[in-house]
């Protein structure tokens, strides 16, 4: 019970610390200054909706986000969504490889060919299907989070500790917490979706879905306390890690831009695997096959450039996901019986 509930708590926060967040351009786009609250907000709200969409995705035994969000929203507008959530996933995952490709070129590699590198590694992964990509999961995420927890408890110890006053009049930044909580409800929903039917007890539902909130509203808090402290040097800095970590050793930039790149790998992974899911459901062509036409059908959007596809696409789908946020916290409301 304890091992499958971390499982999935894994793989919630496989799909969460992308390149996006763990290159710290996401927590800075919707945080920053006077947050402390909404950071909070969003581990409530991030608890709540894991839970409840855990908890629909077990009832329905579902293989793919379609039948949980017809019982969320209904099947009218559970239509319109299903298209927002496949050009949502489809697009993001264009921004992993993106990101994927501008990491290692600190390692001197090319773009084109970090590129290429990510999407046949996606590839290899699954040839497995989905108890492949979950295995990545248990196995990178941990190291990630433990990675990336300890520089930043080792950086606002030593750099904010003295400076950081937290006050209850200065929180007036509090609705982000609804705008971040609502930009990653659809690839929540796509991957806990594909794995309702494999979830056996309902203990693993509330340490999957506690666990991953605590722990993200913990690092993003640590994270945006940094990013705060290093506000003036973020313009010279496409990924914001960079500007936190600058002054440490290179063995130490070294493996916390190895980690970045896993964290894109495994975020384009999960991602992948929603839609997968979903398109399985048409057609009869094996895992394998369908992730490598999507994989082609994507790289061309790479050429957008990794920071021009997060400043656009990640404040969009916040906003255009605001009403399927407050339809999953109504959801309990709603169904009582």
């Amino acid at each position: 019970m304890l091992k499958n509930g971390l499982k999935w708590m894994f793989l919630i926060l496989g799909t969460v610390i992308g390149a996006g967040y763990a290159s710290g351009r996401e927590l800075w786009q919707f945080f920053g200054v006077e947050s402390g609250l909404a950071i909070f907000l969003f581990s409530l709200l991030f608890i709540v909706c894991s839970y409840i969409i855990m908890s629909v995705s077990v009832e329905e035994k579902s293989e793919h986000f379609s039948p949980v969000l017809k019982k969320i929203i209904g099947p009218k507008l559970a239509s319109a969504y299903d298209v927002i959530i496949i050009v949502y996933l489809f697009m993001t995952t264009v921004v992993m490889l993106a990101g994927g490709g501008a990491a290692l070129e600190v390692f001197s590699i090319p773009y084109w060919t970090g590129i290429f590198i990510i999407c046949i590694l996606l590839f290899v992964v699954f040839v497995y299907g989905v108890k492949g990509m979950i295995t990545v999961n248990t196995f990178m995420l941990p190291v990630i989070v433990i990675a990336l927890a300890a520089v930043l408890i080792t950086f606002t110890s030593t750099e904010v500790a003295a400076n950081f006053k937290l006050s209850l009049n200065e929180q007036n930044n509090w609705p982000s917490a609804f705008t971040f909580t609502a930009l990653n409800i659809l690839p929540l929903i796509a991957v806990l979706s594909a794995v309702g039917s494999e979830v056996k007890q309902k203990r693993e539902i509330y340490i999957a879905s506690i666990g991953s909130g605590v722990l993200l509203g913990s690092i993003s808090y640590l994270y945006n306390r940094a990013l705060i402290t290093v506000e003036s040097k973020l313009e010279f800095f496409e990924i914001p890690l960079f500007a936190i970590i600058q002054s440490y050793p290179y063995y130490m930039f070294f493996f916390m831009t190895l980690l970045l790149w896993v964290a894109i790998y495994t975020t384009a992974a999960s991602q992948l695997m929603g839609i997968i899911t979903r398109i399985r459901s048409y057609v009869s062509l094996p895992v394998w096959g369908i992730c490598f036409i999507i994989l082609v059908l994507m790289v061309p959007f790479t050429s957008f450039g990794f920071s021009t596809l997060v400043a656009i696409l990640y404040p969009l789908f916040g906003i255009v996901n605001l009403y399927l946020l407050a339809s999953i916290l109504l959801y309990p409301i709603v169904n009582r019986n």
